[in-house]
């Protein structure tokens, strides 16, 4: 028990050091977390046996759930609606061509037989939300036309659909019961939809409406909720991943207590999550199997990164006016990693056909994959002009908090206000606030205790931030063309006795409006309630 621990202990600090590194070797994290399993394996240094395909299934499937959960939940609904026609399009129909496709070529180009063919393309469907979001994030790769929100979206939602082709196709290969295909579609989606909605409202109301969910327990209610989520979805025949993450999209999205917990709560379990996954996937692999499949693999590889992902996106993308720019990058986008190998464990686990050879060539098409597109994705997106370099992609999720636990105010200074002629150790000022510096004439003055505040001066002062309770909420609203508010003043809106127009962006200015401000199109007006 205790060399189980220490081992443990070992990989994961061995994961967390590579990743920390992982910007100096210039390739994605999640590549040397395999290349570590690798290492433990037992063609690697410390020779450790391990081919047991059903336990590491339980492992991955398990530590999937909460991935697939986090997805949605770090999902900020508000920037990805307009694009989430396209992005359930991409994760449904998309999912499904590209697997459709690259089983046609497996058949055609590799002579497999047609079980194995659609297996293969079923298996691989899917792209790796883990890579895509590590990626966007770490080098802060905003993409124009609301393309990080689609592929986030997009990335994040597409197991389900991957999952249920891989059990037909493992009913389709006799490892599993025969026959109800249809029916088995069905209740996937039917009760995957009802139970993820179900879930999430009731933990919703738990933890807002009813005094069952104490303080500082919301982090072990939802972990608890979402493992009942995917057990009941199964139970039912729903698609499990599709009921966890649907759950997530909900609960993420609303204002529910110990939500500044939950995130970075979250946040590192699915880290570990993918520390798990990634190591374990390096540990099943025989790299002495690898050459053997090599020539496949890099076919496989071939055929959905230059054939079946791109006909997928531009068939269904380009009738809905996206840019041929727009298309490719979210075709070379399509990442295969964690998702595409938990799935090739299970279908060996079940006994589908091919047995390991199935999972060693998903394995490396992961590998080529996260090495190769993931690595040049950045690239890639420059040299099609589709970096946004005025927005932060850390916008597009939940756990981005664009305040921070302090503020900068300015005050006007005018002939017969308190502050005038006075100085700064003589002002009462709110407790925690400190006068920082004097603008005058176009000079800034660094404030000292002796120094006299004028008329005309402008005080920039910093205040302690307020962090709101749970009932409370800012929100920002960007008002287009044809929004009920453009055009009209503050006055004319007939807003809500609990809801105030707080301050309105414009450009580079900041306006705390009075009810004569008017609002114009491409402001972002920010309410509080």
């Amino acid at each position: 028990m205790t060399q189980m621990i220490l081992l443990i202990s070992v990989v994961i600090l061995c994961c967390i050091f590579a990743e920390k590194m992982s910007d100096r070797f210039g390739m994605p994290a999640l590549l040397l977390f395999m290349f570590i399993g690798m290492l433990f394996g037992s063609d690697g240094l410390f020779k450790i046996d391990f081919d047991d395909f059903t336990l590491a299934e339980s492992i991955c499937s398990a530590a999937l759930i909460f991935i697939m959960f986090y997805g949605g939940f770090n999902t900020k609904w508000k920037l990805a609606k307009p694009v989430a026609a396209k992005s359930v399009l991409l994760s449904t129909v998309g999912v499904a061509a590209t697997g459709l496709i690259t089983a046609g070529l497996c058949r055609l180009v590799l002579g497999f037989s047609p079980a194995e063919s659609f297996l293969i393309g079923a298996v691989l469907g899917s792209t790796d939300a883990a890579s895509v979001f590590a990626i966007l994030r770490k080098h802060k790769l905003n993409l124009k036309d609301g393309t990080a929100s689609l592929l986030e979206l997009e990335s994040g939602s597409n197991d389900p659909t991957a999952y249920l082709m891989t059990l037909v196709a493992i009913s389709g290969a006799g490892a599993g019961p025969g026959g109800f295909i249809l029916k088995m579609i069905f209740s996937q989606v039917v009760f995957g939809l009802a139970v993820g909605a179900l879930f999430a409202l009731a933990a919703v109301w738990l933890m807002s409406r009813s005094r069952l969910v104490s303080e500082g327990m919301e982090a072990v209610f939802l972990v608890a909720a979402v493992l009942l989520c995917y057990a009941a979805s199964n139970l039912l025949g729903g698609n499990a991943y599709l009921s966890v993450y649907l759950m997530g999209i909900l609960t993420g999205n609303r204002n529910i207590p110990g939500k500044r917990v939950l995130i970075p709560f979250f946040d590192g379990l699915t880290s570990l999550s993918q520390i798990l996954i990634f190591f374990l996937l390096g540990l099943l692999t025989f790299p002495k199997q690898m050459p053997a499949i090599l020539g496949p693999a890099v076919v496989v590889v071939l055929c959905i990164t230059l054939v079946a992902r791109p006909a997928a996106v531009f068939a269904l993308l380009l009738p809905l006016r996206c840019s041929v720019r727009q298309c490719l990058l979210i075709a070379w986008a399509g990442l295969r990693g964690a998702s595409s190998s938990v799935f090739a464990i299970m279908a060996v686990a079940a006994g589908a056909g091919m047995q390991q050879e199935l999972f060693h060539i998903v394995f490396a098409v992961s590998v080529f994959s996260v090495a190769i597109q993931g690595t040049l994705l950045p690239w890639v997106a420059r040299r099609l002009d589709m970096v946004d370099d005025t927005a932060d992609v850390r916008k597009t999720f939940n756990d981005y908090e664009e305040s921070s636990n302090f503020a900068l105010m300015q005050e006007q200074v005018f002939e017969g206000h308190a502050w005038s002629h006075r100085k700064i150790r003589d002002l009462q000022m709110p407790d925690g606030s400190l006068a920082l510096m004097i603008k005058r004439s176009g000079q800034t003055i660094v404030t000292r205790g002796d120094t006299e505040i004028l008329p005309g001066d402008t005080v920039v002062w910093i205040a302690s931030g307020y962090t709101p309770d749970s009932d409370e909420k800012l929100e920002e609203v960007l008002i287009e063309a044809g929004h009920p508010w453009c055009g009209k003043q503050v006055a004319e809106l007939h807003l809500p006795a609990n809801v105030l127009i707080a301050m309105i962006l414009r450009g580079s200015r900041t306006i705390i409006p009075d009810g004569s401000t008017r609002i114009l199109a491409e402001d972002r007006v920010v309410t509080c309630q």
